[in-house]
């Protein structure tokens, strides 16, 4: 029998999302495919170091333990890598302990394409023209920023943060914004308040970990000691009186969030540096900066915003 995968939460991850790649990576940009393949062969026992996604990916897999004959998440690896060189990555995932034994290796070509036939509701990846392409596509794509976080054993939640316009709202009203500016946008957020916004890139990936986290409080209602684990924020520089417009768009796409930040400009990175998420998605790279240097971060190179040669403004909205 198929293994199905419309029933899952699938997810596509690239070996430079899950491992640290930097030394790998920088032979083959130094010193070409050939050397890089040996360097690979000869440190094939060598485990590979965790990634930025790491901590996110144990803990998104440990959840099949509320269905352990039928899992609620799938964890595939999408490589450019040849499957000899992508020895070594299958190789650590082992040694870590990941329950993950699917994967795809393209030999140097992207490997996004497969998304749909996969049922993939994110790709990660630290290839900046493999997830723009993705995205371009309309495909739920980000790539991974700064160094892997710490990633402590003993703290077994899954904390998830987002930010909302470009990321699980479309970028209609960052198009108003960039072009009547603040007063602007506010009055257009208040006039359009019961009106929700057509979703963005993520929309459907956080509907996937509500499904996630309602499996959850089936298993309290069984066992009141259970303790929940998947916690999920929003995290905008939206604040009063364009809250309403991201709280109403939420409830009519029929998803949640456990807890909103409306930071009306305020750094993003001092909030991470107490929520502690274990990922966050923002479509601007201007705020994922900040909160890169200690927070597993993602861009999400959505909409306008993002168009290939399009500077960022100095001061942003979100």
């Amino acid at each position: 029998m198929a293994y199905e995968l419309q029933k899952r939460l699938v997810i596509g991850i690239a070996s430079s999302a899950l491992f640290d790649l930097a030394e790998a990576d920088a032979v083959f940009r130094e010193r070409g495919e050939e050397v890089y393949r040996s360097y690979q062969e000869q440190h094939l026992h060598d485990t590979l170091g965790k990634g930025v996604a790491f901590p996110f990916i144990r803990r998104l897999l440990s959840l099949n333990d509320l269905s352990p004959d039928d899992p609620l998440v799938e964890v595939i690896v999408l490589s450019r890598n040849d499957p000899d060189t992508g020895l070594r990555v299958m190789r650590s995932i082992q040694s870590h302990g990941l329950p993950i034994s699917r994967a795809i290796f393209m030999q140097g070509r992207s490997p996004y394409h497969f998304m749909p036939a996969l049922n993939m509701s994110l790709f990660l990846s630290a290839n900046e023209t493999d997830v723009r392409e993705a995205v371009a596509l309309g495909l739920p794509a980000g790539r991974v920023l700064g160094t892997g976080a710490a990633d402590e054993s003993e703290d077994q939640d899954l904390r998830i943060a987002f930010d909302f316009d470009g990321v699980l709202a479309d970028d209609a009203s960052e198009q108003v914004y960039q072009a009547d500016g603040i007063e602007g946008f506010r009055s257009h957020e208040t006039m359009n308040a019961a009106t929700p916004h057509d979703p963005g890139p993520l929309r459907d990936f956080l509907a996937s970990v509500n499904r996630l986290q309602q499996r959850e409080e089936e298993q309290r209602a069984k066992d009141p000691d259970y303790k929940i684990r998947v916690h999920v924020s929003l995290v905008t520089a939206r604040n009063a009186p364009a809250h309403e417009r991201a709280v109403r768009s939420l409830k009519g796409w029929g998803v949640t969030v456990n807890d909103a930040f409306f930071l009306g400009g305020i750094d993003k990175s001092t909030i991470m540096g107490v929520l502690k998420p274990h990922i966050f998605f923002d479509d601007q790279v201007s705020h994922l900066a900040g909160t890169s240097r200690s927070t597993p971060s993602v861009h999400v190179p959505f909409g306008k915003m993002n168009e290939p040669d399009r500077p960022e403004p100095e001061e942003t909205r979100r």
